[in-house]
Parts: C-alpha cells; structure tokens; sequence
C-alpha cells in the first residue's frame, strides 16, 4: 500500500523579533478593523441572507393604531394571565383602546372637577367627584372605593328644616284630626 500524500503549507508563526517595516507605496492592504465595520454596517441594513428589502425602523403596534396606551405590555398581560388558551392579534389593540377611552373620560371629567374648585391638580377628591356624578361611571365603579375621595356632599330631604309659609300654622296633619 502507498501512503496517503497530503499537502502540507508552510506553517508561519509570529516571531517577536522580526518586524515589517512598512512601505512607502501607496499600495497597502486597507485597515482590517475598518473593512470589518463597514462590512457590519451593510449587513445590518440587509435582511437576513441578503435577500428581500432593507429593513426599516420598527414601529409600535400602539403607533401603528393610533394609541397612546400600550398595545405590547397589553398583549404580554393577556397571555400571561392564561384568560384562553389562543389570543388573536386584534384583541390586545381593542382592549388597549378600551382602556384608553376610559382614561380620557375620567381625566376629562376629574379636570372638570379640578377647575370647578378652582385647583390646576387633579386629587382623587376630584376623580370621586367626577366618577360619582356620572350615572355611566358610577355604574361601573359602584363596588369600587377611592382612597382619600371621600364622599359626595348629600343631605337627605328628612333632615332639612321644614320651610315656613303657606299660611297654616297649625301642628300636625289633617289625617290626624277626629
């Protein structure tokens, strides 16, 4: 049997002591570090495997809805709560524009409150009076207590002072003579 010939290549170490000097023309090899960081930087505006269109700047789901609510964190809330076993793509975006539309109302109505009282802060003073004048509000926050709201101003009718006038002085009432 012969012996396998394989190709044997010079095998070049680095030696401290020898040092290229370098040379005067103007041909020299381009700076490894740069070529690489250019190279970098065309492959990150390419897709993966060079194919396809450059990729753009990612855009929330919330801008894309037209939200100022999170749309992700919604999404991530939603399937980590295990409130079904499949979540379909529309679902956090009309939850999270729900939540915001509520948001308004109520910071729309407490602003009210605020300026009713002559106060440029919204309280939760201000978002208990705001959430109990509303019928729909009060509806769907009936169970619910704010801390440091306090209550609505209410006198019940019973307890007023009877208003004086029509003439009858009398005490008591007709049902109550014989």
């Amino acid at each position: 049997m012969q012996p396998i010939r394989t190709q044997s290549f010079p095998i070049y170490k680095a030696n401290p002591t020898f040092s290229v000097p370098p040379s005067p023309t103007k041909n020299r090899l381009p700076n490894l570090s740069l070529a690489k960081s250019e190279t970098m930087s065309s492959a990150a505006a390419t897709t993966k495997g060079g194919r396809g269109k450059p990729k753009s700047k990612a855009v929330s789901r919330s801008s894309k809805a037209g939200l100022q609510f999170p749309v992700g964190r919604v999404a991530r809330f939603l399937k980590k709560g295990r409130y079904a076993e499949r979540l379909g793509s529309g679902s956090p975006v009309y939850l999270s524009a729900v939540l915001e539309y509520l948001a308004a109302e109520v910071l729309e109505l407490a602003g009210n409150a605020a300026r009713d009282n002559k106060k440029n802060r919204i309280i939760p003073r201000h978002i208990q009076l705001a959430v109990r004048n509303d019928e729909e509000l009060s509806k769907l926050l009936g169970g619910v207590t704010i801390a440091n709201g306090g209550v609505l101003p209410n006198i019940h009718q019973n307890l007023l002072p009877k208003k004086a006038g029509k003439g009858k002085s009398e005490i008591g009432s007709a049902s109550q003579e014989f």
